[in-house]
């Protein structure tokens, strides 16, 4: 039987709290609000056609929206603690989030994409983007349009970050699996926002994550931050001019904050920082820091310092008096996590480096993409789908047996030029290499040995929009017949189901609600548990039998 820590002991001990005495005055109030577990907090989807009724649940469970989120959608914080909902509530809640209507997140990691502003049309790019929160949340200010590149280095990372995307239902999302170091340069026009939440020792999280009590040492960050510099500088050069980066880890150690963004602007003088304070006026929190002291391994400050010089406070003023433009959220002001936030903006007078083109491969000649990698649908198959669905929308991928929904943006940039060994060798478009793309869009529909077989359940009611065929209009009482649990013969429905076989749309002709259906010598619901949970609710219907799994 494993062992029960007495968290309380082991923090007033830790040497997390000595460091925080060297970089505060008043750390005790900070050790007051660092400890007690979060509240749970969750964001809504402004992209789903349920949201105000999902409010509306919020607020009845004395849910109480956070005053500095800007939206779309909104944010809210719950009257219970992170994860000990109860009941119905606790039901609803994990329903709502696993349809993609709201996201369960820490408050405080919501800061990042507020900063980031990114707006509709713009090519944005999520380095470190697993589980996919944020990136889920960018592409909500997108708004099924433009394109967030989702980047993850570790494979058993990008499953969950294609299922957080796949959870949310938007379009918006290229899933990659890079180091983030040696992103590749595609495409070649750069990104107009990056986001870089980077690794690090996470010492802001204690009341999530208690055993950073217990582990969290001064070389901690000092081992992290060459990865976080690296990191930081090559999305320098992948952004475009004018273009914006943000920072952010939910670290409180200057080494990882300030003195990473000190050493990127000493290494890149084309960018330069902007208040993230501005951004977010509502919140309540302080300035970045100029100087910061030098800490041995017992969190005692060395007064003779012989770091690297990355680790240091500038020298250099104008570097120096950027540094307070950061933001430092401790857990205190956010009565939440602690996090720190940076935003860098690219000069519009930077030069282009030129470079001169020793070669120009042909496509036969050009590295090809993975035989997994989603490509456009070809003329077949959109022929097959449109024999099947009527009018089929643009901007549709295959993977394997999968039909993909995107936006235009990813068409742009499959499309687009590129190259390889620094500008030298020209690659043309019609391809992803050398990005390696894992997931794209919205899962909307699956084949069957190249024939068409079903619309994909969680895309029912976007995709009964973008298609002509196989959609049936139906009056709303037998939309609650088969949410009930009821199995109708096809004719009670409606006489154009007797004509019908295998998967069929069922709408709602009074308020469009779409759901997926099985049509055989009975009518049965094709949805899963969760979808069927949270219609149920919106609808005041109680089931009677158990949803049969997508």
């Amino acid at each position: 039987m494993r062992e029960r820590v007495d968290w309380a002991e082991v923090a007033s001990n830790s040497l997390l709290r000595k460091a925080v005495g060297c970089w505060r005055d008043d750390s005790e109030l900070w050790f007051d609000h660092a400890y007690e577990r979060l509240p749970e907090t969750v964001r809504v989807n402004p992209l789903s056609s349920d949201r105000e009724w999902v409010e509306k649940w919020l607020e009845s469970c004395d849910g109480e929206p956070i005053i500095w989120y800007k939206g779309p959608g909104s944010a809210w914080t719950m009257p219970f603690t992170r994860g000990k909902a109860e009941g119905e509530t606790k039901k609803l809640l994990a329903a709502l989030h696993e349809t993609g209507r709201l996201t369960r997140q820490e408050a405080v990691s919501m800061l990042p994409v507020i900063a980031l502003d990114t707006q509709p049309g713009e090519i944005t790019l999520d380095m470190c983007a697993s589980p996919g929160s944020k990136t889920t949340q960018i592409s909500e200010q997108l708004g099924n349009s433009g394109v967030v590149v989702a980047n993850e280095i570790v494979r058993g990372r990008v499953n969950l970050l294609v299922s957080n995307i796949q959870r949310h239902r938007s379009r918006s999302v290229i899933v990659v699996n890079h180091d983030a170091r040696h992103f590749p340069n595609v495409p070649e026009a750069g990104y107009d926002r990056i986001l870089v939440d980077a690794p690090c020792t996470g010492t802001g999280t204690t009341r999530k994550n208690p055993d950073v009590w217990n582990r969290w040492k001064p070389n901690g960050g000092r081992s992290m931050q060459k990865l976080q510099i690296d990191i930081l500088a090559r999305a320098a050069r992948l952004v475009k001019k004018g273009g914006r980066i943000v920072y952010s880890t939910c670290s409180l150690d200057p080494i990882e904050n300030e003195a990473v963004v000190a050493e990127v602007l000493r290494k890149h003088p084309e960018m330069q920082l902007i208040s993230a304070h501005d951004a977010i006026p509502e919140l309540s929190a302080s300035k970045g820091f100029r100087s910061w002291p030098m800490l041995d391994d017992n969190c005692s400050i060395v007064q003779n310092v012989e770091d690297s010089e990355s680790f240091l406070p500038p020298t250099e003023s104008d570097i120096s008096k950027q540094l307070p433009l950061c933001m430092r959220v401790w857990n205190d002001q956010s009565e939440g996590g602690g996090f720190f936030l940076a935003i860098l903006e690219k000069s519009d007078n930077v030069e282009s480096k030129k470079i001169e083109v020793q070669e120009t491969l042909s496509a036969e000649e050009s590295p090809r993409d993975k035989d997994m990698a989603p490509q456009p649908i070809s003329d077949s198959q959109k022929a097959m789908l449109t024999q099947y669905l009527g009018k089929v929308p643009d901007n549709l991928w295959a993977r394997g047996r999968k039909i993909l929904c995107a936006t235009p943006e990813a068409s742009i940039i499959w499309s687009s030029e590129r190259s390889r060994r620094g500008g030298r060798t020209r690659i043309p478009g019609q391809r992803w290499r050398p990005l390696s793309v894992v997931h794209l869009g919205q899962e909307v529909a699956h084949l069957r040995k190249g024939e068409f077989e079903r619309i994909v359940g969680a895309a029912a009611s976007s995709f009964s929009q973008m298609i002509e065929k196989g959609v049936i209009d139906v009056p709303t009482e037998y939309i609650n017949y088969l949410l009930e649990g009821d199995e109708p013969n096809p004719e009670e429905i409606s006489s154009e189901l007797l004509q019908k076989r295998g998967n069929i749309l069922l709408r709602d002709a009074s308020n469009g609600t779409t759901i997926p259906v099985w049509v055989g010598g009975r009518v049965t619901l094709m949805m899963r548990a969760y979808e069927r949970n949270v219609l149920c609710a919106i609808r005041g219907i109680i089931q009677n039998t158990k949803s049969e799994e997508e």
